[in-house]
């Protein structure tokens, strides 16, 4: 199944917001076997986003709308659909109760502005925002739909899962079972994997394909199956399964759409192992990866930001003169620093980051994104440098993963 995104609003086009809705939309429905065909970022005109509609329309079924629903004047998008499906503004009992509501829990006083959010089109179904103010809009015509959502990333992310998602599942439903198993590989690059899969690919049966989707160090591999068959589709894709453990072998991490510090998170459960960091460039970027899961209290402690040097000396236990022998961004003063954090913390293991994240520091010798890490498990201390590509997000962000894939491989060594 194919489907059409837009987004609306000024703020997206001149850069200053950045549209993480189209993004996490087709990471959740990809996997259920839906295809984005087209996505569009249109401003804050009625006449735009009438032609951005005609243009999906005509080239699929459903379109996912996202924004233009605020309090606001510059927030047209409901009369606009309003005059496109036809019908009137009418106030909904429903909405304007529930808009009552999440301004008493947040403790705010309803205005006018507000209240207008319970005004939505007649020629609409609507979806209650259990989340926020703003209602979500379904609507249908000649067996195409549009679903209007809240451009607030945490309205949308939750009301897509709790309701949107199962409702065009249902409406669209072709008969087919489709299903899919992702794996989660590291230490190949993706052109390396790809001929390494070439005669697993040309071989899948019909009605199953193998997707690539890189991000940084690591590769999702997603199998999608498709059939009117239940049974055979759910053997084939068993077989198949087993077969790219066979040929990737220890280069699977995982199993199932899972995120580097979930699949952290379960090794260090399963082995009943604790977790502290020690950051210097990275900036308490891995601690809050690690936390950002649920249950993460079960395994990790706590984190030592150490950026100034007296902060690795006198917390971490840091050599003075290692510091001034090698530089803080060294393979003894990473070392030391996950020793430390064990240490600090009372914890099993640690990693350790130091490095040069830019766009200044760096030397002949270290350029800008040279960064040294350590992971600690017991005894065993293993240290890498690496060599990042990009700005300084770009490296910070590559240096949080590729210090978790180190700790990784030395658990996945016990």
């Amino acid at each position: 199944m194919k489907y059409s995104i837009i987004a609306i609003g000024d703020e997206l086009l001149i850069g200053q917001v950045t549209d993480t809705n189209s993004g996490w939309i087709a990471r959740h429905m990809t996997p259920l076997g839906w295809d984005v065909n087209t996505i569009q970022v249109v401003p804050d005109d009625a006449e735009q986003i009438k032609l951005a509609i005609d243009r999906a329309f005509a080239q699929t079924d459903v379109i996912l709308m996202t924004g233009g629903l605020g309090p606001t004047k510059d927030d047209i998008t409901k009369p606009t659909l309003c005059r496109y499906f036809g019908g009137e503004m009418v106030l909904d009992k429903e909405v304007e109760r529930n808009v009552m509501q999440v301004m008493e829990r947040r403790h705010l006083k309803l205005n006018e502005y507000t209240r207008l959010q319970a005004m939505v089109p007649s020629s609409c179904r609507v979806i209650q925002n259990e989340i926020g103010t703003a209602p979500l809009m379904w609507f249908e015509r000649d067996g195409k739909v549009l679903v209007s959502m809240p451009g607030v990333p945490f309205e949308l992310q939750g009301m897509m899962e709790r309701a949107v998602i199962q409702q065009l599942l249902a409406r669209f439903n072709d008969g087919e079972d489709i299903e899919f198993r992702t794996f989660v590989v590291t230490g190949i690059i993706e052109s390396a994997l790809a001929m390494q899969l070439d005669e697993f690919e040309r071989s899948l049966p019909h009605g199953i394909h193998l997707a690539y989707l890189p991000e940084g160090g690591i590769i999702r591999l997603r199998l999608t199956g498709s059939s009117t068959d239940p049974g055979q589709i759910n053997a084939d894709m068993e077989r198949l399964s087993r077969q790219l453990h066979e040929l990737l072998g220890g280069h699977i991490i995982a199993d199932g759409d899972k995120r580097l510090p979930q699949i952290l998170g379960e090794r260090l459960r399963e082995l009943g192992l604790t977790l502290s960091t020690a950051e210097s460039c990275t900036g308490g970027n891995i601690a809050h990866q690690i936390t950002s899961i649920a249950g993460s209290s079960d395994y990790f402690k706590g984190s030592v930001v150490s950026y100034a040097n007296e902060v690795k000396m006198s917390l971490l236990g840091v050599n003075e003169q290692d510091i001034i022998d090698n530089g803080v961004v060294s393979e003894p003063v990473v070392r030391q620093m996950a020793e430390g954090a064990c240490r600090a913390l009372g914890t099993n293991c640690a990693v350790a980051t130091s490095g040069i994240a830019g766009p200044g520091g760096g030397t002949p010798t270290k350029p800008v994104g040279t960064v040294w890490m350590a992971a600690k498990c017991g005894d065993k201390v293993v240290a890498q440098v690496k060599q990042l590509p990009g700005d300084r997000d770009r490296v910070i962000t590559r240096a949080t993963l590729e210090a978790q894939l180190l700790l990784l491989k030395l658990l996945n060594e016990e």
